[in-house]
C-alpha cells in the first residue's frame, strides 16, 4: 500500500525538471489534497489501511491485467528513475518547514474545488468556512504559505467531485490505473477531470501554470514521503493489491464521512 517522508525542492534547474515531471504526475490530491504523485497517494493510503480496521470493500478490478502493467510502469519506471531522484534532491535542498509551506500554498489555491463540492453535498457551513480559510490564509498567511486559518480553528475539508458523485448515488465503477496518476475508479476519474477544470490557475495560464502547479506539488509531496514509501515498499509482498485495497477503503471512508 503506501508510504512517504518529508521535504522539497532544489535550484531553478531542478525546479524546471520538477515542473515538467510534475505536470505528468498527478492532477490530483487529490490528493487531493493536491497534486500528488501515484506512489505518494498510495503510500498514505496503505499506511492508513494498515493501522485502521475498516469494513471490507468490493475490489472490482475487471481490468487487472492492464492495471498491473500500468502500476508497474508508474512505480518501477516513472517513480524510480524520474520522480524519486528529483524529489530526493528537492528534499535535500529545502527544509521541512518550507516544504510544508509549499503544500499549504498548493492547498490554498485549490479552494474552488472544496467550496463547490461542499456546497453540492449540502455542507454549506464547510463551504463558507473554506471561503474564510482562503481569505484568511491569503491575506495573513503570505498567499497561503502559512496555514494561519487552521491555528484559528478553521479546519480544511477535503471534498472532491468524486465524493460528490458518490453522495449523489453514482457507483465507483471499475478500479483504474492510468500513467502518471494516482489510483482511481472510473467515477473518481470523471471527478478528477472536473476538479482540474475548477482550478483557477488553468484559466490564467492553462498549460504553463497547470504543469508548474502539478509539478511542484507532485515533487513536494513525494519528497515529504520518502521514508514512508520506502518502509511500506519493503514490508509489502503484493504492493499492487495492497494499494488497491487501501485506496478503495480510503475512498469509502472519505465518502462515508
Amino acid at each position: 500500500m503506501g508510504h512517504w517522508g518529508r521535504r522539497s525542492l532544489p535550484w531553478l534547474g531542478a525546479l524546471a525538471v520538477a515542473v515538467t515531471i510534475g505536470g505528468l504526475i498527478g492532477v490530483s490530491r487529490a490528493m487531493a489534497e493536491e497534486p500528488q504523485s501515484t506512489d505518494a497517494v498510495a503510500a498514505q493510503q496503505v499506511k492508513g489501511a494498515a493501522s485502521i480496521e475498516m469494513e471490507q470493500v468490493e475490489e472490482y478490478d475487471p481490468w487487472e491485467p492492464y492495471n498491473e502493467k500500468m502500476f508497474s510502469f508508474n512505480h518501477d519506471v516513472f517513480d524510480r528513475y524520474l520522480l524519486k531522484p528529483v524529489a530526493t534532491g528537492w528534499d535535500k535542498v529545502l527544509p521541512t518547514e518550507v516544504q510544508h509551506g509549499f503544500s499549504n500554498a498548493f492547498n490554498n489555491v485549490a479552494v474552488p474545488k472544496r467550496v463547490i463540492n461542499n456546497a453540492l453535498q449540502g455542507k454549506f457551513k464547510k463551504a463558507t468556512d473554506e471561503v474564510f480559510r482562503f481569505l484568511f490564509n491569503t491575506i495573513f498567511g503570505v498567499a497561503g504559505f502559512f496555514d494561519v486559518a487552521k491555528a484559528a480553528g478553521l479546519e480544511q475539508s477535503d471534498e472532491d467531485t468524486g465524493q460528490t458523485l458518490a453522495v449523489w448515488g453514482v457507483g465507483p465503477g471499475p478500479y483504474l490505473i492510468l500513467p502518471f496518476l494516482p489510483p482511481l475508479t472510473a467515477r473518481d476519474g470523471v471527478g478528477l477531470v472536473a476538479d482540474v477544470a475548477m482550478d483557477p490557475m488553468s484559466f490564467v495560464a492553462p498549460l504553463a501554470s497547470t504543469f508548474g502547479k502539478w509539478g511542484g506539488g507532485g515533487v513536494n509531496t513525494r519528497s515529504q514521503n520518502l521514508e514512508l514509501f520506502e518502509s511500506v515498499e519493503e514490508s509489502t509482498v503484493d504492493l499492487y493489491s495492497a494499494v488497491r485495497n487501501a485506496y478503495l477503503q480510503r475512498r469509502q471512508r472519505d465518502i462515508a464521512e
